[in-house]
Order: structure tokens, then C-alpha cells, then sequence
């Protein structure tokens, strides 16, 4: 496919003809009459001043050079076909609880086994983030400080691998719930995309954040980030292992977001797949075509017929040769 990226410049053709009825172009010259300039100008071979013109094929040429240097300054181009691809249109950030109360053992498998909370919590988001491909994500561990484990990336191997090597207590026993969710919504300001979602898993209470899980939930709000929580423990339990669910629920209720609780790894796993029913992923497609710029072919040619109107001018303007003496009579040598 061609196309002209600066189709205005046609609009300088006519320039050729306009140049030529100047003032300046045609203003007259001072000039030396001679009464025998005709017998002059055959003796140097040339022509008349008043009969100066090119040739019809010379002007056939600067013509064609100047419509070549026309069509060059309007940029023709080549265009590829076009280039397809797909790019989510949404950021997802999974807030984990990794305070001391992780640590507990009551989260049943499917074998009925009991198991510690982390691990089965890092199992489920480890296949969950698998059926992200192609989305930006970025994980954020909480306890008594909130940390940013991994930013917005697409490599999602590598958050993986970083969700792998959290352990229980790494970031303190407590739980900062408000710090949490404060810490992504800073890293959501570097999002463009329509759509931002915070996962937040907790299995205990806020205790001691700078900023409350309320107060960052209407930010939260205000700046279009849904928030999900999770609630993983046990409601009825006390101090910082109990559940606060009033708070999780508030906290989606304020970022028009969505509130559940796992009580084994099953349930755990289903509610992953129930967030991709309430928020499903949106995907932007981009095109692209590949510009190929044709000019130098109509100026290189343009420069070709240049140097052959130069040519061609220059034989027509050259001297006649003059005749050569009639050679000497052998009779005349001989004397």
C-alpha cells in the first residue's frame, strides 16, 4: 500500500510557470548593438541572443525533474501490513497479609489436610497469576510495615518467583491494613490504564497504621481503584487474630468493589476465579503499519535527467568546428 505523507506539496507545481513571469525573471538587460553581430555570432558557432531557447526536449526534461522533485517533497511512503496486537487494559495489584497469624495451620486442601495459611494462599495466587498473562501486576506484602515486593511488571515469572520467597513475619508480626492499601494506590498513580484493581488478603485486623483502612478506601475511591478483599481467619477469634470482616466489607463497599471469605484452600481458589466474573479482564488492540519512505527514488532520478539536460545543453551550445585548411599541393611541397 502507498500513500503520500505531505500531499500539499503538489500545490507547488504551477511554482515552475509563475517563476517565469516574475518581474525580476523578465526585467529587461543593458545590451551592445552591433551591425555585425549575426556575422559574429556564425563565426563562433552559436546562436542568436533573441534565439537562445532549449530544445523541446530540454524543457520536456526540466519539467519531468521538477514534477520528480514535487512528488519527493510530498514523501511518498510504502506501508506494511498491519501489525495486530493486544494489550490488557487493566493493572492488578495483590495485597498479601504475611503477619504472624499466617502462620497458623486451618486451611484444608483438597485432601482434607490441614495447612499453613501462607502456603496455601501462595499456591492459589501462584495459579492465578499464571491466567494473567499479558496484564501488569505487582504484589505487595504487609505486616507491621507494608512493602512493595513487586512493582506493575508483565514478567510475571519473575513476580512468581518473588511471591516464592515470602515468609511468615518477614515484614512484622502485626497487621497494617491501612498502609497496605495506601502503598497501592501510590503505585497505581503511575498507571494510565482504565481499570485498577486491588486484591487485599488479611487474616487479622488493622493494628497501628498511619493511615486508617477506611480513610484509604475513599481515596481509593476517588482515584477509580476497586479494591477486593478477602478475608482468611477465623471472625469469631480475638486480638489481632480475629478476622475484622465489618472492615473488609466497608472497604469494598466504599471502592465499589467486592467482599469474600475462604475458609479452605477450595474456597479460596473459587473466589479468584469469581473476581474474574466481577471484573473481567479488558484487553486494548493496537495497530501499527511500517512507514518505508520513497523519496530518494524520484530525487535520484530527478538528479539523472538533470545531468542529462546539462548534457544535452551543453552539445547544442558548443562551438562549430572551424574548417580545416585544404592541405598544400605535393607540386608545392616539392618547390
Amino acid at each position: 500500500m502507498m500513500e503520500l505523507a505531505n500531499p500539499w506539496a503538489f500545490a507547488l507545481l504551477p511554482l515552475l510557470w509563475l517563476v517565469r513571469w516574475l518581474p525580476a525573471y523578465r526585467r529587461p538587460l543593458a545590451a551592445l548593438r552591433l551591425p555585425f553581430f549575426d556575422q559574429l555570432v556564425e563565426a563562433a558557432g552559436s546562436t542568436k541572443a533573441g534565439e537562445q531557447r532549449r530544445s523541446p526536449l530540454s524543457r520536456l526534461l526540466q519539467l519531468t525533474i521538477w514534477v520528480l522533485i514535487v512528488v519527493a517533497l510530498a514523501r511518498p511512503e510504502k506501508l506494511s501490513e498491519p501489525i495486530v496486537w493486544q494489550s490488557a487494559a487493566r493493572d492488578l495489584i495483590l495485597a498479601v497479609d504475611i503477619s504472624g497469624s499466617m502462620d497458623e495451620r486451618d486451611l484444608v486442601d483438597s485432601e482434607d489436610q490441614p495447612r499453613q495459611r501462607l502456603a496455601a494462599v501462595k499456591d492459589v495466587i501462584r495459579d492465578f497469576v499464571a491466567d494473567r498473562e499479558g496484564e501488569r501486576l505487582a504484589l505487595i506484602v504487609f505486616g507491621t510495615r507494608a512493602y512493595v515486593q513487586a512493582p506493575l511488571t508483565e514478567d510475571l515469572d519473575t513476580l512468581t518467583a518473588l511471591l516464592d520467597q515470602t515468609e511468615v513475619g518477614m515484614a512484622g508480626p502485626h497487621t497494617a491494613l491501612g498502609d497496605a492499601m495506601g502503598l497501592a494506590i501510590r503505585q497505581f498513580e503511575a498507571s494510565e490504564v482504565e481499570q485498577r484493581l486491588l486484591v487485599l488478603l488479611s487474616d487479622g485486623a488493622d493494628t497501628g497504621s498511619r493511615m486508617s483502612p477506611i480513610n484509604a478506601a475513599n481515596i481509593a475511591a476517588q482515584r477509580d481503584v476497586h479494591v477486593v478483599t478477602i478475608a482468611i481467619g477465623d471472625p469469631d477469634g480475638s486480638g489481632e487474630n480475629r478476622v475484622d470482616t465489618d472492615t473488609l466489607k466497608a472497604i469494598a463497599d466504599t471502592t465499589d468493589g467486592a467482599f469474600f471469605t475462604a475458609a479452605d484452600q477450595q474456597a479460596l481458589a473459587a473466589v479468584y476465579q469469581r473476581i474474574d466474573e466481577l471484573a473481567p479482564r479488558k484487553v486494548a488492540t493496537h495497530s501499527y503499519r511500517e512507514h518505508r519512505s520513497l523519496s530518494h527514488w524520484p530525487l535520484a532520478l530527478a538528479g539523472l535527467l538533470a545531468l542529462l539536460m546539462l548534457t544535452l545543453d551543453r552539445r547544442s551550445h558548443a562551438p562549430a568546428t572551424p574548417p580545416q585548411p585544404a592541405s598544400a599541393r605535393p607540386e608545392e611541397d616539392a618547390a
